[in-house]
This record gives structure tokens, sequence and C-alpha cells, in this order.
């Protein structure tokens, strides 16, 4: 426990001194590279410590994630599910597109809006990749084939769920709610979940760079793994993109679009996109996105709402909103621009 604490503790210092360095820069070095903004590195929040038995430990874990969220809006979540399960995710879906042939996985195409598990191939300039979605919650939804797939990402979903509430209990207290707060805003239990699976061909065989063009994504929040890392890229609230390089042990966390509505703007869903310019090899990621119940009618709440800060989003239940632009659910497309009500002088 003392070794954790003294990890965070070192992040911060470093922080610090980074945020120093970087103020440095900007009064000495011409304005021509003033783009390279050294505090754009991706904080790293320690799921364990946010539920330390140790108040002080707690306090500044969770303080150390309410920056995360309204400064960045994304971030590192280490000791959250186990990396034999991570790894043994990642293995479920190389198995899928290496044992089934594109004949069988063709069997997963659109077929109607209810689809609850759907495959897709692009491969023009603005997208490349092989897709498998599935709606992971509250029902697990999973090809036939290969048979260790249902297991192994199976395993992962249920831990992954089991930080998703976590997290919300955190994510509540910082917000100054009882913890319970977005589980039941959100009715968690009950939380429409879908998984994106991913298979990113390498630079010399796509068509273009671009892997995922730019968007934001629906939902409370996205878990992102992947067996390489580089491609992901999220553009900070500084206007610079950074590049997400995983560490070993550890998930991506990006915060979503409802929260952002939930928070009425105080924690913001960022920008990102996939390249693949990099890409020597096959990359395969698994992108979860946590969302509310269908049927939940999500507004910005009461707390972040007076005169100097007027409600900036258009309410509607989660269902409603993944529909707005013309999309199916399993889609889990965004329609957050759509949902923004235009601020008037």
């Amino acid at each position: 426990m003392a070794n954790r604490m003294l990890g965070q503790e070192c992040f911060d210092l470093k922080n610090k001194a980074i945020s120093h360095l970087h103020d440095f820069f900007l009064n000495s070095i011409n304005s021509d590279i003033s783009a390279i903004d050294l505090c754009d590195e991706i904080p790293t929040i320690d799921y364990s410590l946010l539920f330390s038995e140790n108040h002080d430990e707690r306090a500044k874990s969770l303080e150390h994630l309410g920056k995360a969220c309204q400064e960045f809006g994304f971030f590192y979540l280490i000791n959250g599910v186990e990396q034999s399960v991570v790894e043994g995710a990642l293995k479920g879906i190389s198995d899928f597109f290496e044992l089934t042939n594109q004949e069988e996985r063709s069997e997963y195409l659109k077929k109607n809006p209810m689809d609850r598990i759907r495959w897709g191939l692009r491969s023009h300039a603005g997208e490349n990749r092989e897709y498998l979605k599935i709606v992971a919650h509250p029902e697990y939804h999973c090809p036939s084939k290969p048979a260790s797939f249902r297991g192994a990402i199976g395993e992962y979903f249920k831990r992954m769920h089991e930080v998703e509430l976590g997290l919300a209990k955190a994510i509540s207290k910082i917000l100054g709610y009882e913890e319970t707060y977005i589980e039941k805003e959100f009715k968690l239990e009950a939380g429409f979940d879908v998984s994106a699976m991913n298979l990113y061909p390498p630079s010399f065989q796509s068509k273009g760079s671009i892997g995922v063009p730019e968007h934001t994504d629906p939902g409370f929040f996205v878990s992102l793994i992947q067996d390489v890392n580089g491609g992901l890229q999220m553009l900070t609230h500084k206007g610079n993109w950074v590049t997400v390089n995983i560490p070993r042990n550890a998930i991506f966390i990006n915060l979503g679009d409802h929260l952002e509505i939930l928070s009425n703007g105080k924690y913001k869903s960022h920008i990102h996109q996939v390249i693949l310019d990099n890409n020597e090899v096959n990359r395969i990621s698994m992108a979860t996105l946590h969302g509310p119940s269908l049927d939940i009618f999500v507004a910005p709440a009461s707390r972040f709402i007076d005169e100097s800060h007027p409600p900036a989003y258009r309410g509607m239940t989660y269902k409603e909103s993944l529909e707005l632009n013309g999309s199916d659910e399993i889609d889990v497309q965004s329609s957050l621009s759509l949902l923004r009500i235009p601020f008037s002088l």
C-alpha cells in the first residue's frame, strides 16, 4: 500500500515539474513550436486506491481521478481487471478472426435494426478495419464459433462490469453526490453495453491512413484494450493529438457523451481517431461502450445548472439518442452534436 501511495505521489510531483517546465518553454521558445504541450501525458488511476481503507490514501486518489476527468477526460486504469483476463479476451478475439472464415463471419452481416451481433468489413480511404460488434449487457450475446470465444470474452465483461460500477461510485463522489448516484441515474444494472472488436490491417495493406475517423462515443465511458500499442489518438482539451500507448496491466478509459450531458459539460467526451500509419502488423483492439439503460432519460443534472450555466444539452432517452442520426442501437453512434443547445447571447 505504501508503494502504491509513493507511486501516486511521484506521479503528482512529476506533473508539477512538467507543468513548470511547460511554462518555461512557452515563455522562452519561439511560438512556432508552442503546439508541443508537455502537459499532455495521460494520467494513470489506480483503481484499488479509490476504495482504500486508508482515508487519506482514498481521498488523494479520488482527487486525482477528479483532475483526470475534468482536465483530460481520459486516463489509464490499473489494478482493475487482471492481466490474465485481458490477455484471454484478446486471444479470444484473435481466434475469432483467425479460426473462422469470411463466409462464417458474414452470417453476422446487418440483418435488421435490432441485431445483437454484427460483423462488418470496411476498406476505403475513410475507414480500414474488420469488426465484430456484440451486445455485452444486460444480456451477453456472442458468436457460436470459435468455442473458446464465449468463455474468454464473457469473463472479461463480467470483471469489467464490476469496474464500471466501481467507477460509477467513485465519479459520483467526486461530483458531489452519494456514491450510488450515477448507478441509479443511468440504471446501470440494465445498462446497454456494446463491444466493438476490431482487426486493423498493417499500413501497407490499408487503403489510406484512417482506421476509424474522428468521433466521440455515447454512454457513460468507453474501456479499451489492445494487443499492439499505437493507432488510437485523443484530441486533448488544448487541441493537441496524443497517442494512446496503454501500459501493461492497464485499461484505457475515455469518458462518454452521456456523462458530459449529465454533468452539463463539466466532464467532456473527447474526439478521437485511429490512424494506421505506424501499423507494421495486424492490430487487435476491443472498445466497450458502457451505457445507461436504453429507457433512461438523460439530461443535465440540476446541480450543474444555474444562471451562469444554463442547460447545454437536450434531454432524451439513451435509445432515442442512439437512433437520433438514423443509426441502430448496436451501432452506438454519437449524436452529441445534435443534442447540444446552441448558445445565444
